[in-house]
């Protein structure tokens, strides 16, 4: 426990520079007493703290001081090898890096804790690429080199000029004032701003990039999360969006619901079936989400959806109709 916490003093000196041991002692959660035997210790092991008195004084590394990656316990490496394995890294084109930090948080652990950890990280299987029914997720396919153009001027803060094939369209060059990288399922988002309006593209659709060097216009500080939840509301309110009634069996409501945008009524009727009113994206989208549950459902309303998922059904029949 107290190697953990040597580690920790260690790490916050080193991120945070000069702290008091009043500092010290609330962040590690000890009394000052303590942080001042953990300094004392610190120094006969020969890490350079430097202790600076008077009003404003504190505790401090020595310029120039590394660490290596050490204390880490079991479930903690754990922890970093199991997040190492998600596929997030792929989207943005940190793949190899990734690997990499993984061997060296594996060389890092203390030699009784490698074998073990490993041998965990087997048993342990993180979004895999097909469901109990095969169904495959297919990851975006992106160029190295393109998504590495967009992450540097994500993170120089630079304007970034994009080819962007939208759907349906020709590629076309467009300037954008890059916020942020989002990945969701194997799909890599980038969050952007163009002429001041919010913009979000797919970076499997980007066809080159180019990082400006014209600084981006954007805020210091931003809340990722909550832009993502903005787009997604804005994409759900887009486009040509329908409202259906239809009734469903009970045991595919979790069906129907994971694709519909939003359920906004529900209701039992007396055969136990349930009766709810849904929107979906556009016509396409509710004739196909309908389809998918077969005599699991039945569109009530409207009556084009009525219409086209029986026409829908007489051709399937036609086709598999009785040889003459």
């Amino acid at each position: 426990m107290r190697a953990d916490r040597l580690v920790s003093l260690v790490l916050l000196l080193r991120q945070r520079g000069r702290l008091s041991a009043a500092t010290l002692a609330r962040e590690l959660e000890v009394s000052t007493r303590t942080v001042l035997r953990d300094i004392e210790a610190l120094s006969a092991a020969g890490v350079p703290v430097r202790a600076d008195r008077g009003r404003h004084g504190g505790f401090a590394l020595l310029p120039g001081f590394r660490t290596e990656l050490t204390g880490l316990n079991h479930d903690e490496a754990l922890a970093l090898l199991v997040a190492g394995s998600r596929r997030g890294a792929q989207a943005f084109g940190l793949g190899s890096a990734l690997a990499s930090a993984m061997r060296k948080v594996v060389d890092a652990l203390p030699e009784g804790y490698r074998a073990t950890a490993a041998d965990a990280v087997q048993r342990l299987l993180i979004d895999p690429q097909t469901d109990l029914l095969s169904r495959r997720q297919v990851p975006d396919e992106v160029p190295d080199a393109v998504v590495a153009e967009v992450r540097r001027a994500v993170f120089a803060g630079h304007k970034l000029r994009i080819h962007y094939a939208a759907v349906d369209q020709t590629p076309t060059w467009r300037t954008v004032d890059p916020i942020g990288l989002v990945t969701v399922r194997d799909q890599g988002y980038l969050l952007a701003t163009r002429s001041g309006v919010d913009r979000t593209y797919r970076l499997s659709r980007i066809v080159a990039a180019e990082e400006l060097a014209e600084p981006a216009q954007r805020p210091d500080q931003v809340d990722l999360d909550g832009a993502w939840q903005e787009r997604s509301a804005q994409f759900r309110n887009g486009g040509d969006q329908v409202t259906v009634l239809v009734r469903v069996n009970p045991a595919r409501r979790e069906d129907l619901v994971g694709t519909a945008l939003a359920v906004h009524a529900e209701e039992t009727d007396a055969d136990g079936w349930l009766r709810m009113e849904a929107t979906f994206q556009d016509p396409r989208h509710a004739e196909w989400a309908l389809w998918q549950l077969a005599t699991n459902a039945e569109a009530l309303a409207p009556q084009w959806l009525r219409t086209s998922l029986r026409n829908r059904a007489a051709t399937i029949a036609a086709r598999y109709g009785v040889p003459s």
